[in-house]
């Protein structure tokens, strides 16, 4: 058997303890990245190798989490596509103009990632020599129902109307980027997955946004569609999907066919245990804002999660990402209550 615990666990292999990573853990909240935020903006930090990798292993050098996550954005490979953006520090993307017509929607190309993306190529395939055998390194892109509500809304939103008025008037334009958007990702997970990456996790951050009905309609067929096109290449390439304020949704997430359910904090771990059956992995889900509290609540509401998850099928992380203004020592009792198990 591999050393790769993360890796083991998500095959659904026997592993001695939780395995342990957190979304997000290479950012704000660590005083060396705040450094480097400092001299290079954020798409440089992104696409450069060299700071992306040196970035990603941050929190690896410093607190020896279970898996290493390519530090990028799930934005990234829109430029390949056609629809260019902006990340603004402290405000996030701008998709400027946002894709709101049907010319706009016939002149969104499929990605060709090795044309467009060969940095993140060079990232993985270094952080594989990086860390060797000592971590599992994780890939990640973005959803299309995600990634589509960045693109009709422009930026980040409160409420989703723009897409969501998309959705109800003119289904079609919508399905039609979808599709794209799909095809798209499937491109680049493969891609991700031939650079280097042992897991990759899909972000449909935003789709917890829609009721289960029209989840099932906007969100999970194009989920799966990308599951279904990775699978035909790499049958055996464990794959995450994380929805935020998923817990309305969690009969129907299974249906994307992706290994492993990366929950939120909103959802008992034990009751989702429950909802998605004996057979599917968990992620998850510790509070991020338990990380602000004191040491002694880190460890027990991290034990807690750990025990109604199970000894089996359960990967340790937050159930979103770390939050800015977590002290690092916070983070590091995190990693040290679970690895002392």
């Amino acid at each position: 058997m591999s050393d790769l615990l993360l890796l083991n666990a998500a095959q659904g292999k026997p592993v001695a303890r939780p395995p342990v990573w957190m979304m997000r853990q290479a950012g704000r909240y660590m005083a060396s990245y705040r450094l480097l935020r400092d001299k290079y903006g954020f798409k440089e930090r992104c696409e450069n190798p060299e700071l992306a990798v040196k970035i990603s292993l941050q929190p690896f050098h410093a607190f020896h989490p279970d898996g290493v996550i390519m530090f990028s954005d799930i934005l990234t490979p829109l430029d390949g596509m056609g629809i260019p953006f902006e990340l603004v520090e402290s405000r996030g993307p701008v998709i400027d103009p946002p894709i709101r017509t049907r010319a706009q929607v016939d002149a969104v190309r499929i990605l060709d990632p090795e044309e467009s993306l060969g940095f993140v190529r060079t990232i993985l395939q270094t952080l594989r020599k990086e860390v060797g055998d000592e971590a599992t390194v994780l890939g990640f892109v973005g959803a299309p129902w995600t990634l589509a509500a960045y693109a009709v809304e422009g930026k980040s939103s409160k409420d989703y109307a723009l897409i969501k008025q998309m959705a109800f008037t003119e289904p079609e334009l919508l399905h039609d980027l979808m599709v794209k958007l799909a095809d798209s990702i499937a491109r680049y997970v493969i891609f991700q997955i031939e650079s280097g990456a042992q897991i990759v996790q899909i972000f449909d951050t935003w789709a917890g946004q829609l009721n289960p009905a029209d989840y099932k309609i906007f969100a999970l067929p194009y989920e799966k569609r990308i599951v279904d096109q990775v699978r035909k290449v790499y049958p055996d390439v464990p794959l995450i999907l994380y929805i935020n304020h998923s817990a309305g949704l969690l009969s129907h997430v299974a249906e994307s066919g992706v290994n492993i359910i990366s929950l939120d904090w909103t959802v008992d771990m034990a009751e989702a245990r429950k909802i998605l059956g004996p057979d599917m992995g968990v992620q998850g889900n510790l509070d991020p804002c338990v990380l602000l509290g004191d040491q002694a609540q880190i460890r027990r509401r991290t034990l807690e999660i750990i025990e109604k998850a199970g000894p089996t099928g359960h990967i340790m992380n937050l159930g979103h990402g770390i939050l800015p203004i977590t002290p690092e020592d916070n983070a590091r009792c995190f990693f040290e209550t679970v690895k002392s198990l």
